[in-house]
């Protein structure tokens, strides 16, 4: 389920898109104009907005700067408009995508499908907890900023516990999840691969207990 807002002046549309929405399972809040629909932006998540161009008082335009100055989220445009010239300009200035009104609910739907799925996409290739920042792609941890060196292996446990961190992994489920092997009960190479990663965190910031050890189950990301 996605959280967006719907920036639309029209009352009867307004209504379809809330309709259209809450029906595939997403939660949808209305704004009816552009002061609205910043105020509601300034004070909820979103994951997503449809944002109509022909706004009375602070245009399309400017509540589409605006959010851009802020946040990277995905910004459908809704407009009457079809003049390639104002649609570029829409692009430039930050916006993903547009649907010209009329518009196919399903043409719509499969859009927003798109933007929400390249959203979770980038959510997942960067990890975040406390003071961590894991980049997936580019293999490469920070602490406070800080990148830390680690190795394969190390980056591995790591990124397993962060993108779980309220999973409590045995050995084996990191053994063979890290190393692609089945665990023959080799418990010290577990062992010292954490020992070093909670070393090189703690280079970094000492005052932190990042991995936590659950006595008799195993590993997990401390929740102190």
């Amino acid at each position: 389920m996605a959280n967006i807002l719907i920036i639309e002046d029209d009352a009867h549309i307004n209504a379809l898109l809330h309709d259209l929405l809450t029906s595939h399972g997403h939660k949808a809040i209305q704004a009816h104009s552009g002061t609205e629909g910043l105020i509601c932006f300034g004070s909820n998540e979103f994951d997503l907005v449809l944002l109509d161009l022909m706004l009375p008082g602070v245009t399309g335009d400017v509540v589409l700067t605006t959010i851009r100055d802020k946040s990277k989220v995905p910004i459908i445009m809704l407009t009457a408009v079809s003049d390639k010239e104002k649609v570029v300009e829409l692009l430039r200035s930050g916006a993903n995508d547009y649907v010209v009104k009329p518009f196919n609910n399903d043409e719509l739907l499969a859009r927003m499908d798109i933007w929400l799925q390249q959203q979770s996409d980038d959510a997942m290739a960067e990890l975040t907890i406390k003071d961590i920042t894991l980049h997936v792609d580019e293999v490469k941890v920070y602490v406070a900023g800080i990148e830390v060196q680690l190795s394969k292996r190390e980056f591995g446990i790591l990124k397993c516990m962060m993108e779980n961190p309220k999973k409590v992994f045995t050995k084996n489920n990191l053994y063979e999840t890290v190393w692609q092997e089945h665990f023959v009960g080799d418990e010290n190479t577990i062992n010292v691969h954490i020992s070093n990663l909670r070393n090189k965190l703690a280079k970094i910031n000492p005052e932190v207990d990042y991995i936590q050890t659950v006595w008799g189950i195993g590993f997990k990301m401390s929740d102190d």
